[in-house]
C-alpha cells in the first residue's frame, strides 16, 4: 500500500456497507477502505477483477451472488473486469475436486463464452462493463515465461491448497499442468492491475496467490473479496444444474416463479440477502412483519416478483404471479387430494412421483417430466434430476393426478 493515509469518512463507511453485504470475507477490510478513500479523492475509479471459466454455457441464480456483487461496485462507479479464462479453461480448476477436471476444447470455450457473457449482461451494466480475455498476455508469455512465472511461487505454498494437500495425503493423483491453474489466474491479476478481486468461497486460495504475484511484480496487492455459495432450492447442497436444484435465469417466467416460491421460509431469507436489491433495513421490517403474524408467502412473492422481473420483465412477474394464485387460490387444483409423507429428504422428483403413486414407475415418471406433464407447486419440472427439500407441496401428473406431499 502506498503510505498516503486517506480519511475514512462516512460517506466511504457508508460504501463499504454496501460492498461487505452478504460478503463472505473481505481481505484486508482495513486495506481496502484505504483505497476506497483513495478513489474517492483522486476521481480514478478502482478497477475490479472478477474471472470466470466458461465451464458452461448457462447461468444460475447461483452464479448471479458474484455478479450482484459486480453490479453494486459498478453503480458506486468502480470499472468492472469481467474476465474470461478462455486459456486456464483448457487447464482446467481443481478448486474443490479430489480429482483431475478435464481440459475444455478452445470450440467449446469460444461457445460458452459468448452464450455466459450474453446472460451475465443482464445482471451487469454492459456499457460500463471490460471484457477481456485471458489469453491475450497468458499465450504470449511462452515456454520461458512460464518457467519465469513457476520461479516466483514455491510447491510448498501451492501444496497448502485443501484439495491439493487431501489428495497428496489419499494418494491421489495431482497434474503437474494443475498447479498453472492458480499460478495463471494470479497472473490475470498481475496483468490487469487489479485493486480489488471477486470470488466464491472455493476460490479463496486462487485470489490469494494473485495477491501474493503482485507483490512479487512490485504491484500494490489487490484485496479479495468472497462471496458465499448459495444454496440451491432443496436448502442443503450448493446449487448446481447437475444436483437439479437450480433456477437457470434464462427459464420461463412461470418456471422461475414457481421455484422460488417452493423454497423454505428459512432458505427464503437467504435468498433476500444474497439475491435482492432492496435495502437491509427494507429486509429486516419485513422480517420483522413476518415475525409478527404476517403470511411468509407475502415475503416470498415479493422476491420472486423482483427475481423474475429483474431477468423477464415487470409484467411476466405480475403473469406468473397471476397463473400461480389461480392455481393455488382460486381453486384451479383440487381442495381434496391424497395426502403422503415421505422421509429422507431431499428426495429426487422421481422418487416422489412413484411414492406418491402419481406414476407406476421410474420410466413413467421420466416420460412424463420430458412431455411437460408433472408440476410441483404449480411450477413445470424440466429436470429429472432435482431433488425436493423438507417441505409440503402439491405435486401434479398430467391434467388430473395430484397429492399434497410432505418430505421430512
Amino acid at each position: 500500500m502506498s503510505q498516503s493515509k486517506y480519511a475514512i469518512t462516512p460517506e466511504i463507511e457508508a460504501k463499504l456497507r454496501i460492498v461487505t453485504r452478504g460478503c463472505d470475507e473481505l481481505l484486508v477490510q482495513t486495506e481496502f477502505a484505504q483505497k476506497l478513500a483513495r478513489s474517492e479523492s483522486t476521481g480514478v475509479p478502482l478497477r475490479v477483477k472478477l474471472g470466470l471459466d466458461p465451464t458452461a454455457p448457462d447461468i444460475h441464480l447461483g452464479h448471479t451472488v458474484v455478479l450482484n456483487k459486480m453490479r453494486q461496485l459498478q453503480d458506486l462507479g468502480h470499472t468492472v473486469i469481467f474476465l474470461i479464462g478462455d486459456f486456464t479453461s483448457m487447464i482446467g480448476d481443481p478448486s474443490g475436486r479430489n480429482n483431475t477436471r478435464p481440459p475444455l476444447t478452445r470450440e467449446q470455450i469460444e461457445a460458452n463464452a459468448k452464450t455466459y457473457y450474453a446472460q451475465a449482461s443482464l445482471v451487469l451494466d454492459p456499457a460500463r462493463t471490460e471484457i477481456r480475455y485471458n489469453s491475450e498476455w497468458c499465450d504470449p508469455l511462452g515456454a520461458r515465461g512460464m518457467i519465469q512465472l513457476a520461479s516466483r511461487y514455491t510447491v510448498a505454498r501451492m501444496m497448502e491448497r485443501d484439495d491439493f494437500s487431501k489428495r497428496f495425503k489419499g494418494g491421489l493423483p495431482i497434474s503437474v499442468h494443475e498447479f498453472l491453474y492458480p499460478l495463471m489466474q494470479g497472473y490475470d491479476s498481475v496483468a490487469l492491475k487489479s485493486d480489488l478481486e471477486l470470488g466464491g468461497t472455493d476460490q479463496k486460495f486462487n485470489l490469494l496467490v494473485g495477491r501474493e504475484l503482485q507483490k512479487e511484480y512490485g504491484q500494490e496487492p489487490q484485496c479479495i473479496l468472497t462471496m458465499p455459495l448459495l444454496e440451491g432450492t432443496d436448502g442443503v447442497e450448493k446449487m448446481s444444474k447437475s444436483k437439479g436444484n437450480y433456477i437457470g435465469i434464462s427459464e420461463t417466467a412461470e418456471s422461475m416463479f414457481g421455484k422460488l416460491m417452493s423454497i423454505s421460509d428459512t432458505l427464503m431469507w437467504r435468498y433476500y440477502e444474497l439475491l435482492s436489491f432492496s435495502s437491509l433495513e427494507e429486509i429486516a421490517a419485513l422480517r420483522t412483519e413476518i415475525e409478527a403474524g404476517r403470511n411468509p408467502r407475502d415475503a416470498k412473492v415479493k422476491l420472486a416478483q423482483e427475481i423474475v422481473g429483474r431477468f423477464h420483465s415487470r409484467q411476466a412477474a405480475e403473469a406468473a404471479l397471476a397463473s400461480f394464485e389461480a392455481r393455488f387460490r382460486d381453486g384451479a387444483i383440487p381442495e381434496n387430494m391424497p395426502e403422503v409423507s415421505i422421509g429422507g429428504a431431499p428426495v429426487g422428483i422421481l422418487k416422489v412421483l412413484r411414492e406418491a403413486g402419481l406414476v407406476a414407475s421410474g420410466a413413467e415418471a421420466q416420460r412424463n417430466i420430458e412431455q411437460g406433464g408433472v408440476r410441483v407447486d404449480g411450477a413445470r419440472i424440466e429436470d429429472r434430476t432435482m431433488s425436493l427439500a423438507p417441505g409440503t407441496y402439491v405435486v401434479q401428473v398430467g391434467k388430473r393426478k395430484f397429492a399434497r406431499v410432505t418430505l421430512s
